[in-house]
């Protein structure tokens, strides 16, 4: 039975996936704004994660929030991680993938996480100790024993382009063993992919909590492995992440450190 705490995650995510979904035909009317180089927001991204963080207040008013759009708020130690809209950029020219990603970290531990496709209506759930579910059917990672065969999940860092070459020479790597590389525009669901066995393994660098604090807890609970490039387990402070079951992200982590320069390890 989920949580207390999870249910009102997907009641969250479930409300900015309703948002997301009634703009979805006006996209070319949205306001949009750039924030940076090659990274937008959109008055979506804003109005769901307002939605989100009004229905966690409302069940949680001690609590603190990291929201992607609005940043860090209140109690830094009882925290919901919020990307109301991770793949605004696929939203913006409507490619069908992107999704609603809550996490709650308590004194630094992450312990609940929701990641929510509204398109497909699907609802990945993770409580600490109580495994990974989608739409309430328990979900595992694969069980491949190396990069033979995997596919594997990236995606390239617009954020940080002076990190390109060496993700092109990581990849590169990879392919010479692994089956194929999918790259899809949604860290959060890529890591609910991976934790549901639709992909062997995820990496990717300059990633923040927002992107991927929810997955992470899914891999871990799905019986997989999440590291930095140096095989370091956790979430990455510095966001440069690998995920997968155990053999997998070993594996990835083994080749991504013989071609990562010592700034990504």
């Amino acid at each position: 039975m989920p949580r207390p705490a999870v249910n009102v995650a997907v009641k969250a995510a479930r409300a900015a996936g309703n948002i997301i979904l009634r703009n979805l035909n006006r996209v070319e009317g949205l306001a949009i704004e750039e924030k940076s180089r090659h990274d937008y927001v959109s008055e979506v991204d804003k109005m769901a994660e307002a939605e989100v963080i009004k229905e966690l207040r409302r069940a949680y008013p001690n609590h603190g929030f990291l929201g992607e759009e609005s940043g860090q708020k209140g109690n830094p130690d009882k925290l919901w991680i919020v990307d109301p809209l991770d793949g605004t950029h696929n939203y913006l020219r409507g490619f069908p993938h992107f999704c609603v990603s809550i996490a709650f970290r308590d004194h630094g531990d992450l312990v609940y996480g929701v990641i929510y496709d509204p398109l497909r209506d699907e609802m990945f759930t993770a409580s600490k100790g109580d495994g990974a579910f989608l739409n309430d059917r328990r979900i595992r990672v694969t069980k491949r024993e190396s990069l033979a065969g995997a596919l594997l999940c990236t995606g390239f860092p617009y954020r940080q382009r002076r990190h390109l070459g060496a993700q092109l020479d990581m990849t590169r790597a990879l392919l010479g063993e692994a089956e194929d590389i999918r790259r899809t525009g949604s860290a959060a669901l890529d890591l609910a992919y991976v934790a549901a066995g639709r992909m062997d393994g995820y990496f990717e660098t300059g990633l923040y909590p927002w992107d991927m604090a929810a997955g992470v807890l899914l891999v871990r609970e799905a019986g997989g492995h999440c590291s930095d490039f140096a095989g370091k387990a956790g979430m990455p402070e510095n966001g440069n992440l690998i995920a997968g079951n155990h053999f997998v992200a070993a594996a990835m982590a083994k080749v991504i450190s013989a071609h990562a320069p010592p700034t990504l390890l």
